[in-house]
């Protein structure tokens, strides 16, 4: 796994570049019933609802070394949820708040500062109406400015949800000056994303990338290598299902999954 370079550009004022890591997750589960369909999503809403995602993204900020400032969640009716937390690169100082006029001058700041430096997690649960498919798919954008990196949260991410596929895509935008006043549109080394993922998550998963280097656009496309049957049975197991029965699910979870991974529909 390659770490991320511990030398420093000496820069001239603040370093803006903004890094932007963003996921697709997916969860693909078999419901025979539509009584099993509706406790499935029932399930994944109560169990990712927005105070667990707000866990989870304290912890991403915590792990990337971000002060969280302000955090904004919200369940929905009739399913999903939805997080939004600002980050600051450096620990805000009580001292900064002194009077009326350095309060609004601080806050204006903060405004500007904060639109680049946020974390936010959506959750989609949806069924197949007719072929026993459900689908939970989390959205998280982990977005950062100055030396912060997203990129130290990225296991953590694919390791946290029950990843059966993960798209990802990393891009670094804007340029900052060094000392010298030449300008610099990356600081650090950075090939591939997969460089940056755990070998045994890598050893788990088909992995393909279509980089843009030269952009420092990324992209990256997981998912499982193996599929155990017994992962996608939603409160059922294999021996309740004939052989024909399992050939026949098998097939109906593998196009699911090929669909999603390759962004087309293969019927």
């Amino acid at each position: 796994m390659t770490q991320l370079s511990a030398k420093k550009l000496k820069l001239f004022g603040f370093n803006n570049l903004t890094k932007t890591l963003s996921f697709n997750i997916y969860d693909v589960c078999y419901t025979s019933m539509p009584d099993q369909q509706e406790d499935y999503l029932e399930h994944i809403d109560a169990y990712y609802n927005a105070q667990r995602l707000t866990r989870i993204l304290t912890d991403v900020s915590d792990i990337i070394g971000a002060t969280v400032l302000n955090i904004a969640s919200q369940d929905y009716e009739p399913k999903g949820a939805s997080v939004t937390m600002m980050i600051a690169e450096d620990e805000v100082r009580g001292d900064w708040f002194g009077n009326t006029e350095s309060q609004t001058a601080f806050s204006n700041s903060v405004i500007a500062h904060l639109d680049k430096s946020h974390i936010t997690a959506h959750t989609y649960p949806e069924n197949h109406p007719h072929d026993g498919i459900s689908t939970f798919r989390v959205d998280i954008d982990v977005s950062t400015c100055g030396e912060v990196s997203p990129l130290k949260a990225l296991n953590h991410l694919i390791s946290h949800f029950d990843s059966d596929i993960v798209i990802i895509d990393y891009r670094v935008r804007g340029f900052t000056r060094d000392q010298h006043g030449e300008k610099h549109f990356i600081d650090h080394d950075i090939d591939s994303i997969q460089d940056f993922i755990a070998s045994d998550l890598r050893r788990r998963y088909e992995i393909k990338d279509f980089n843009v280097a030269n952009e420092n656009l990324f992209h990256t496309k997981m998912r499982l290598k193996e599929l155990e049957i017994d992962h996608y049975l939603f409160n059922r197991r294999k021996n309740e299902f004939s052989c024909s029965e399992l050939a026949k699910i098998e097939r109906r979870l593998s196009q699911e999954i090929d669909e999603i991974f390759y962004g087309r529909d293969l019927t």
